[in-house]
């Protein structure tokens, strides 16, 4: 079951892709191409800088941002990159040109932080500004927003719940004659450079994903016990001969098998497993010993 929803994601998130880029089963460098005929080169080329930059198991995190940026430039225009966004906040060319997180995404990397922004620019541009603000992680419809001053029943009001995400709040009015809200879940939407960037990261999957690199940090080896221990761990608790793959001998072998072996779809022991695979990719070698020595503990 948990397999046929993650074939489920990947299906629905080719066909987003190639609805959005043109390309169901999209790589590093069809990104890339597309990315610098859209933004321009030196963007791409310091979008790529800064994916390079990143650990390998975040890599596809980055260019899922770059496919949201490559998607909302085609709708706003490359004037989106040069304007100022007021107050503290410097232009996308400028943030881009830094790569010094700000305030209040500093728990995002720069190219997340200008998916963010134009994202949200995009689901401004096509539904306006949103009224409020909400968290979905409650489900509670009544009364979530405060409504305008001018609001009145029967008219519905935008709400943002995520970055790019929007729905709607239907203003009701209540029998003591004040104004309330429901939420309308079946109003939810994503922005396209939110669906693009979505789409890009499940339809691409972890990788590997070059860059043009030389050394190549995928074919860089892997302590080879550890590799194994995970490797055998993955086939003991219910990955197939396929998944797990050959014996992992290089960076690039473990970033493979992780994104066959669809962990996240699997039970929660899977997570500790994640996390030692990750320090693996990454090669973290202290980390990699810390969570060897938890799943060793927990087994």
């Amino acid at each position: 079951m948990r397999e046929a929803r993650a074939e489920d994601a990947r299906t629905e998130a080719r066909r987003l892709i190639r609805d959005l880029l043109g390309e169901e089963r999209p790589d590093s460098g069809v990104l890339l191409r597309e990315a610098g005929a859209t933004l321009g080169a030196d963007r791409v080329a310091r979008c790529a800088e800064l994916a390079r930059g990143a650990p390998l198991t975040r890599r596809s995190t980055e260019l899922a941002a770059l496919a949201g940026l490559l998607v909302g430039t085609r709708d706003l225009g490359g004037r989106w990159w040069r304007r100022s966004r007021g107050g503290k906040l410097p232009a996308p060319d400028e943030l881009l040109g830094t790569a010094t997180a700000i305030e209040p995404w500093t728990d995002l990397t720069v190219l997340e932080t200008l998916a963010v922004w134009i994202a949200d620019d995009v689901a401004d541009e096509v539904w306006g500004r949103p009224a409020g603000v909400t968290d979905l992680n409650s489900w509670q419809a009544e009364d979530r927003i405060e409504l305008p001053g001018d609001a009145a029943p029967g008219q519905r009001v935008v709400v943002s719940f995520d970055a790019g995400g929007r729905l709607d709040a239907v203003v009701l009015g209540r029998p003591d004659g004040s104004l309330g809200s429901n939420l309308d879940f079946d109003s939810l939407r994503y922005s396209r450079p939110a669906e693009a960037q979505w789409s890009w990261s499940v339809a691409a999957g972890l990788g590997p994903h070059p860059l043009e690199e030389d050394p190549d940090p995928y074919a860089q080896p892997v302590d080879a016990a550890a590799a194994e221990i995970l490797r055998v761990w993955a086939l003991r608790h219910g990955a197939s001969a396929g998944q797990g793959g050959e014996p992992w001998r290089v960076r690039g072998d473990v970033i493979a098998a992780i994104e066959r072996v669809d962990w996240m779809w699997r039970s929660g022991e899977w997570f500790a497993w994640w996390r030692a695979a990750a320090a693996l990719a990454d090669d973290e070698a202290d980390r990699l010993a810390a969570r060897l020595e938890e799943m060793a503990d927990e087994s």
